[in-house]
Parts: structure tokens; C-alpha cells; sequence
């Protein structure tokens, strides 16, 4: 049973790592996207999630609150008998460019600054509203 925790924590840590690049990557790629005059770049849905994601971020920080995803991999590793960072090649990387000491006072600042930015571009270049869809008309 320890093997699946510990394959848990590692797919577990490369989860949280694709959070990270989706919020990190996401606004110069909306940038970009709008830029270039990309549709995909004002899509209401994708916007609306990356903002909401880096939000949550946001929101963690300032409530002091440790991020679910760090407090689940931390309990899974435990589990697994593991009693510091040793999983796969990967995941090992992964955590390593995951996670830096800091003061909380640093964290706090860059992702408020980041998550301003977030909410900055989707004001100055707002998402297309989604189409309300028009009940077809009954026939009688």
C-alpha cells in the first residue's frame, strides 16, 4: 500500500505543478492571444477560470490558509512511509521548482501582484460575453 500512496503523491504533485503553469503561463499566452487578435484569447469560460484560479491563490495566501494540494501531498507521502521529499525522478523535479522557503510576506505580495495583473487584463481586454441561446419557438 505505501507504493500507491506514493505514486498518488508524485501524480498528485504533478497535478499541482500543472495548476501552477496554467496560472503562471495563462496570462502572457492571453497576451499573446490577444495580440494576435486570437479568439481563443477572449473565450468567457477560459478567461473566467484563469482568473477564478489564481483568485483562490490569492484568497489561500491572504487567509494563511496552506494550499489543499500541499497538505494532501505532504499526508500522502506520510502515508507512504516517506519521511522527506524522495519520489520519482520527475516528480522530485517538479517539487524542487514547486516549492521555495520565503517569507510569507513575499508570497503574499507576488501573487496579489500576479493575481492584479489577472484581473487588470481582463478588464482592459474583457472576454466576449457567451451567447445566450434563444429558446426555439414551440410549435402550436
Amino acid at each position: 500500500m505505501p507504493l500507491f500512496y506514493r505514486v498518488a503523491a508524485d501524480v498528485l504533485v504533478l497535478l499541482h505543478m500543472a495548476y501552477v503553469l496554467t496560472v503562471v503561463l495563462g496570462l502572457p499566452a492571453i497576451w499573446i492571444g490577444i495580440w494576435r487578435q486570437q479568439r481563443w484569447a477572449r473565450n468567457f469560460w477560459w478567461r473566467c477560470g484563469h482568473l477564478s484560479m489564481i483568485l483562490i491563490v490569492v484568497a489561500e495566501v491572504w487567509a494563511g490558509i496552506t494550499c489543499p494540494l500541499t497538505t494532501w501531498e505532504f499526508q500522502l507521502r506520510e502515508l507512504a512511509g516517506q519521511k522527506s521529499y524522495d519520489g520519482a525522478f520527475i516528480a522530485n523535479f517538479v517539487h524542487d521548482h514547486l516549492f521555495y522557503e520565503a517569507p510569507p510576506w513575499v508570497f503574499a505580495t507576488v501573487y496579489t501582484t500576479f493575481g492584479l495583473l489577472v484581473l487588470t487584463s481582463f478588464v482592459v481586454a474583457p472576454p466576449n460575453w457567451p451567447k445566450s441561446r434563444k429558446s426555439s419557438p414551440t410549435a402550436s
